[in-house]
């Protein structure tokens, strides 16, 4: 008599020995005998605040929105392009002390992301609104260039000079005069001092050495401008480049100082660290910088310093836009840059330093308060909390920026701090969207997963998709946040295995249901 084989039951699947291949050992796909109905899966992205045109000064309102009406982008873009640029012409030159009496002062440097999918027009948008940087930035080399050419002249004429000084010396030395001869070479001799390097505002992909070296040349600060944020940011994950991301962490503040101590490049000694930063990503390249900061493997600050961080919904129509730019809109923004680059030097050589008005400081003071008991409650997520704290700093900014820009005042006014705090309400609705990020795009890929299974075989590893490099889906953990929500709605199973070595690994097969729906 013949046994019937023994069933085995695996995680609501039931097998019989006849699934075993006696061969190897190794399981064949089996049959499972009933599965849930697949739960749809849908994507939790939080809503954010649409940019309104009042968020801008009326110097910039219009010129954003033209930009943005003929590119056909989100306006959040150019906006935030736009402050981060003014704020990089300000630099050093001004400062806010965020209260009345205590010394806490504020540099308004900025960092801004604006997130979008490929084609959502970042990069025409961010080079549109710092068209003003990039021309400031020709006009100063020019200028640069034009001293130059006169120093060259005045360098000649010494070399003559300094010839006939010689012959006169030779011949006061002659006579036994040799106080006179020293005189006659002291008179000549010209300035030993190198020529003065070139100026810049704008810095792209450069090492953090010679980033350094530019701002010890340029006391007033740059502004980095990356295409690809994300290509940046990595970078700085590594562990061969923490001394890197430790120099950018420190320029954040824009008060801080740094020296570099190089055998090629000797000691160069920065006395004000201050960059300002913009740069576009895309959003499934954001999702693995969030899961890291979120999980605490890279959860030092770095993702909360890009506090200027947009992630506008997409445009719903697209239509066709071809016209001239708006020329008073565009003489109106140019000129706000110039204002700012031309902002009067104090007597002392020191940066204008403004407070609060007490409308303003009443408005300021209430915020933080509420701000600063919430993220202290212990009710928001590490992320957004750490988020929250470094905002003070990003409102004091905005409000020192608006009030310059509206023009030149003894206090910042209550006008351009509640524009701030509106501001402030605006991010933290993108935010919100941003720390979502690991979420959403696992649930993104697991809908791409999905939609190309007849890609990959019946019954697949993660590496058989990981292999695909699909958008979203080229790293290890992408993938298994992916695999666990379609797992947890009931599109697959995982089937415990052995591999040839012996060694475990996880298998996975589709509900029959989706090869019926085909």
């Amino acid at each position: 008599m013949t046994n019937a084989p023994n069933p085995i039951r695996l995680e609501g699947l039931t097998l019989t020995s006849k699934a075993f291949n006696h061969g190897n050992g190794a399981l064949r796909r089996p049959e499972p005998t009933s599965w849930p109905k697949p739960s749809p899966i849908v994507s939790t992205l939080p809503q954010v605040e649409p940019f309104a045109p009042d968020l801008l000064p009326e110097a910039l309102r219009a010129y954003v929105l033209d930009v943005a009406d003929r590119q056909q982008s989100p306006p959040d873009f150019a906006a935030v392009a736009a402050l981060c640029g003014l704020a990089a012409v300000v630099g050093n030159k001004a400062r806010i002390r965020p209260k009345q009496h205590d010394d806490w002062m504020v540099v308004p440097n900025l960092w801004g992301a604006i997130v979008g999918r490929p084609s959502a027009m970042k990069s025409p948008a961010m080079q549109s609104a710092l068209g003003p940087v990039y021309g400031l930035q020709d006009e100063m080399r020019e200028l640069w260039q034009q001293r130059c050419a006169s120093l060259a002249v005045d360098e000649a004429l010494a070399g003559l000079d300094a010839a006939d000084a010689k012959s006169k010396a030779k011949k006061a030395l002659k006579v036994g005069d040799r106080d006179a001869a020293k005189e006659i070479m002291a008179g000549a001799m010209g300035s030993s001092d190198e020529g003065e390097p070139c100026p810049r505002l704008i810095i792209g992909d450069a090492t953090f050495e010679k980033v350094g070296e530019l701002l010890s040349e340029n006391s007033n600060g740059l502004l980095l401008v990356r295409d690809e944020l994300p290509g940046f940011l990595a970078r700085l994950e590594s562990a061969e480049f923490q001394n890197e991301r430790a120099f950018y962490l420190e320029s954040f503040n824009g008060d801080g100082s740094f020296v570099f101590d190089r055998i090629a490049r000797g000691t160069i000694s920065i006395p004000i660290c201050t960059i300002s930063l913009v740069g576009g990503v895309q959003p499934s390249r954001i999702a693995p910088l969030v899961r890291g900061a979120i999980s605490g493997t890279s959860n030092d600050g770095l993702l909360q310093r890009l506090q200027l961080s947009v992630w506008p919904d997409d445009i719903p129509s697209w239509r066709w836009v071809d016209r001239a730019p708006d020329p008073l809109a565009r003489v109106a923004y140019e000129r706000a840059f110039r204002d700012l680059r031309d902002l009067p030097a104090q007597a002392d050589g020191e940066p204008l330093v403004l407070r609060f008005s007490p409308p303003a400081q009443t408005a300021f003071r209430e915020w933080m308060e509420e701000t600063q008991s919430e993220a202290r409650s212990g009710a928001l997520p590490s992320t957004m909390e750490s988020h929250i704290l470094k905002m003070p700093k990003t409102v004091a900014s905005l409000a020192l920026l608006f009030q310059l820009i509206d023009g030149h005042s003894e206090t910042v006014g209550e006008e351009a701090t509640l524009r701030a705090l509106d501001w402030a309400d605006y991010l933290r609705s993108h935010a919100n969207r941003l720390y979502a990020a690991g979420q959403t795009m696992a649930e993104e890929g697991a809908k791409l997963i999905i939609e190309r299974r007849s890609q990959i075989p019946a019954q697949f590893t993660p590496r058989d998709i990981q292999r695909k490099a699909w958008g979203g889906l080229a790293d290890r953990d992408a993938v298994a946040s992916a695999l666990e929500m379609l797992v947890a709605s009931h599109h697959c199973r995982e089937i415990p295995a052995s591999g040839g070595n012996g060694r475990p690994s996880t298998s996975y097969v589709w509900n029959p249901a989706l090869t019926v729906e085909g």
